[in-house]
C-alpha cells in the first residue's frame, strides 16, 4: 500500500493534474459562485432566469448544482454578462 502525504493549498489544487487546471477550476467556480448569488436574488423561476440569462433552464439546473465540469470561462463569462454584471480581474504573484 503507498501512502501519499501530499498537502494542497486548495481542492482546486488536489483535483486538478496540472496548476493551469487548477486556475481554470478556481476561476470557474468563482463564476458559478456569482451566478448562484444572482439566481438566489432574482426570486424568479430558474426558466424565467434562465431565459434571461439566455440559457435553457435544464443548463441552469446543471449550474445550479455545481456541474463545473459543464461550463467553460466562456459560457460562463456569456452568462454574467447577459446578467448585467461586469467582470472585473485582479492579477496576484504566488507567493512560493
Amino acid at each position: 500500500m503507498i501512502e501519499v502525504n501530499e498537502r494542497y493549498t486548495d481542492v482546486w489544487d488536489a483535483l486538478a493534474d496540472t496548476a493551469q487546471e487548477a486556475a481554470n477550476l478556481k476561476a470557474r467556480a468563482e463564476l458559478m459562485r456569482e451566478i448562484l448569488r444572482i439566481a438566489k436574488r432574482s426570486r424568479t423561476t430558474q426558466t424565467a432566469l434562465a431565459a434571461r440569462l439566455g440559457i435553457t433552464q435544464p443548463r441552469l439546473s446543471d449550474l445550479m448544482r455545481g456541474r463545473i465540469d459543464k461550463f467553460s470561462l466562456d459560457a460562463l463569462v456569456g452568462i454574467l454578462d447577459a446578467a448585467g454584471v461586469e467582470l472585473q480581474i485582479e492579477f496576484h504573484q504566488k507567493v512560493a
